[in-house]
């Protein structure tokens, strides 16, 4: 992979990890337009390295909110962060069981399946259109609704469906604050992404050769930094009830993504 790809697939991953418009289906819209011809592991290994850009931009971001949850869990009560923390870990239930039994079938789905991508881009502007509509209230995120909401996080493994697009959106139609919802949605992915990460090398997978950790380290740090101003914008177009703008923009590039597949 050339270095000027890789810086463009690192911004795209920063942007749309956050941006609900799915990460995965613009890296996939993005390496058939570039003319990516790696393997399907090594595109996963680039897939997972920006992931895990975006999760450090994630903690960076959210780095007060880490550092009081530590230290409302170290006085070992069952009080507000232990629960929030507990909630997290019952999220990653659905997306762990997927991932663990139906690995090889998702790597099948990513490398260029820009059809697939497409269909589910047009799902995730419906997800969005609904959930701008949703009245706002002040409504915590329960367990019940972590469980829901991890669903929606397992679906989401699917290329094209946004990730935070579907748990915002899930967490906001089940009557959720839209700012608790945005801040639930973004923390509950990063001990996903690197138990993945850790699971991926202890078990060897994840391997590379030395002419592809340049464009792996460009990539991830375009990916880092985007992520760092794409999170925070998020949240403030969360607030302000903007995602109506993102349905539109999902089912321009579906269509597009769609006719592009079938031409």
């Amino acid at each position: 992979m050339e270095i000027i790809d890789a810086i463009i697939l690192g911004i795209i991953q920063g942007l749309t990890e956050f941006l609900p418009v799915s990460s995965s289906g613009h890296l996939e819209l993005g390496k058939a337009i570039l003319g990516d011809t790696s393997l399907p592991q090594e595109s996963l290994l680039f897939t997972v390295v920006l992931h895990f850009a975006t999760a450090l931009s994630t903690m960076v971001v959210f780095r007060k909110d880490i550092i009081e949850l530590i230290k409302g869990a170290l006085k070992f009560e069952w009080n507000e962060d232990l629960q929030f923390i507990a909630k997290i870990a019952l999220s990653m239930i659905p997306a762990v069981i997927v991932g663990l039994f139906f690995e090889k079938e998702l790597e099948q789905l990513f490398g260029s399946n820009i059809l697939l991508v497409g269909c589910m881009l047009i799902v995730t502007a419906i997800l969005l259109f609904l959930a701008d509509k949703a009245k706002d209230t002040q409504k915590k995120v329960t367990f019940s609704n972590a469980f829901i909401i991890g669903i929606s996080q397992a679906i989401a493994m699917l290329p094209g469906i946004s990730r935070s697009g579907a748990t915002i959106s899930t967490s906001v139609l089940l009557g959720n604050d839209k700012t608790k919802a945005a801040r639930f949605s973004f923390l509950m992915v990063v001990p996903l992404i690197f138990g993945k990460i850790a699971k991926d090398i202890l078990g060897g997978e994840l391997t590379y050769d030395s002419a592809s950790f340049p464009a792996l380290g460009i990539g991830f740090i375009a990916a880092f930094i985007s992520g760092l101003f794409a999170c925070t914008w998020m949240i403030a177009l969360v607030k302000k009830s903007k995602l109506t703008y993102f349905a539109i923009y999902c089912v321009i590039v579906g269509i597009a993504a769609i006719i592009w597949s079938l031409s």
